[in-house]
């Protein structure tokens, strides 16, 4: 695959990253193409561009063309059209292409010798933007330090900066009001097991850390989405942010697992191949969130940003994956069971929870993971915070049918069913007989 061609793929692939002020260092780099940052402008979109410590080395032609070396903004739109012009060779460096926002190249430099400058560009065309180095001279090497802040102004007289991506700038409001929902969620949670406290197991005060960890996650979440849309800067909240999201994704995985296995309810212990899934799950947690902080604070100019991103899917898939077992097992497990046990087999065929609650962790995992990728494929950059608002609220509404599901009762909740089902339970578990005989 051609460099052009494969930038096209990652500029296409590449999830909308946290727009904010980013710092690249590149020391004696002759790649033709480096990836820096994209950003969603508005027609009022400003980009400030600080190199230093910049240097040119390398056998080149004397003086060498620095027009053909410099920044420039491109859209994927746009970028498809450029490497029609490479391909039907009516340009040789796609700083000539007509289809690019150019930004700054360095025959603009004060001097030759110049080691560092500042230049300010205004972008008035809303659309979704790259910012990208290119050096069209094989021979040269670059070294410099590059800070890019990218922001729109507000509009009104404040002009002030927004450095959050147009269709994202809500998302601190977003945020904060599902963090809201979720702290309302974990004082009904308290109430039901203070009223309850007669039926309550272990495993709901597990579910209440799961919903305070959400709560935690979230609340940091819009704090750092709000500093980074004032600032520019996190200012230290997406530290707190990475801890509560690495806590809130171990606890849930684990909860899926535990309540699969009917852990609590059906019995207070673990088997030895159920303790191995969690084994399995929590490491994978680790490097799936390790994973996640190095993608988000890299960006995809990085050079190991692909690498990390296809190792935080493969892991997240083998997480999602394994978390389906020990459901599996249980429901295995009750229907040997229910053949040889007389009739506590009626009861045992009672427990249609396990099939329910595997059929929405699939659709849970299905939609997240998947039709959540769709929309922030499919739907305009202005749009992003539509994918952020329906995962959110597919993790809500699992949340709520856990919590729901799983409640404090006199009954166990697995044994919960009526006269008709318990009556087509062992019609059907009458005809399997008949079957096998």
């Amino acid at each position: 695959m051609s460099l052009p061609l494969f930038l096209l793929t990652l500029l296409a692939s590449a999830a909308l990253s946290v727009a904010e002020i980013r710092s690249t260092q590149t020391r004696s780099d002759a790649r033709p193409l480096i990836l820096l940052d994209e950003f969603g402008f508005t027609h009022r979109g400003q980009l400030e561009l600080n190199v230093s410590h910049l240097s040119l080395s390398g056998s080149t032609p004397d003086p060498p063309e620095l027009s053909k070396v410099g920044f420039f903004l491109c859209t994927i739109d746009a970028w498809a059209h450029v490497l029609q012009q490479i391909e039907d060779a009516q340009i040789n460096c796609v700083l000539g292409s007509d289809a690019i926002k150019r930004v700054f190249t360095f025959d603009q430099l004060p001097s030759p010798a110049a080691a560092a400058f500042n230049f300010s560009y205004a972008e008035s065309s809303a659309d979704q933007y790259t910012l990208i180095f290119a050096n069209c001279l094989p021979q040269l090497k670059v070294s410099m330090n590059v800070r890019s802040a990218m922001y729109n102004l507000e509009g009104g007289r404040s002009n002030r900066r927004d450095y959050l991506s147009a269709g994202k700038t809500i998302l601190p409001r977003v945020y904060f009001l599902l963090s809201l929902i979720y702290f309302i969620m974990a004082a009904l949670w308290i109430n039901v097991l203070y009223k309850k406290r007669s039926t309550v197991f272990g495993i709901h005060f597990f579910m209440l850390a799961v919903v305070l960890l959400k709560t935690l996650n979230l609340l940091c979440e819009a704090e750092d989405k709000s500093y980074i849309k004032r600032t520019g800067s996190a200012h230290g909240w997406d530290v707190l942010f990475y801890i509560f999201s690495f806590l809130k994704g171990i606890t849930l995985f684990s909860l899926i697992v535990l309540i699969g296995t009917g852990w609590s309810f059906l019995k207070p212990y673990l088997q030895d191949k159920e303790k191995k899934v969690l084994m399995i799950v929590i490491p994978l947690q680790v490097i799936a969130n390790i994973a996640q902080v190095v993608i988000d604070e890299t960006g995809p100019f990085g050079q190991d940003w692909i690498a990390w991103k296809q190792v935080f899917l493969l892991v997240d898939v083998i997480c999602c994956c394994a978390v389906l077992f020990p459901i599996v097992w249980s429901i295995k497990n009750l229907r040997e069971a229910a053949k040889t046990d007389g009739k506590a087999a009626v009861n045992l065929m009672k427990l249609t929870l396990f099939r329910q609650y595997y059929i929405v962790v699939i659709c849970y995992i299905y939609f997240t993971r998947v039709v959540v990728y769709a929309l922030e494929t499919i739907t305009s950059y202005k749009y992003f915070w539509t994918s952020v608002v329906a995962g959110e609220l597919a993790t809500l509404a699992f949340y709520i049918f856990t919590g729901y599901k799983f409640r404090p009762e006199v009954h166990n909740p697995y044994f919960v069913i009526d006269d008709e089902e318990e009556e087509a339970a062992a019609e059907q578990l009458k005809l399997e007989d008949e079957f096998e005989l």
